[in-house]
């Protein structure tokens, strides 16, 4: 049977985000990180109609790694928005899984 991946659990502590997820393993993300890997356009641009992509130049402040509240989005993604006010970035649950370095939990 194929389990389609999902957290458990998800958690902030001290400068990080915790995700349990449902195949036994956890996922630690420094929130500056996190940020920084925001997949929205306005972080990462998008694509014209010739396929080029002109990335933004991004301004972070201190409030910008201040993780104020996250959201699950459907089945599939979370979306956090930051102290300073940018909510654009859907977080799917693979994009996450690919960001972290994830190791089996001690059950």
């Amino acid at each position: 049977m194929n389990t389609r991946l999902s957290p458990l659990h998800v958690a902030v502590i001290g400068e990080e985000l915790a995700v349990a997820w449902n195949d036994g393993t956890e996922s630690f993300f420094p929130l500056e990180e996190l940020r920084r890997h925001c997949p929205c356009a306005v972080c990462q641009g998008e694509a014209d109609v010739l396929g080029e992509v002109e990335r933004p130049t991004r301004q972070f402040s201190a409030e910008s790694f201040n993780l104020r509240q996250l959201m699950t989005v459907g089945g599939y993604a979370l979306q956090p928005q930051w102290a300073d006010g940018h909510a654009t970035g859907i977080y799917s649950f693979s994009y996450l899984r690919g960001l972290s370095s994830h190791k089996p939990s001690a059950a």
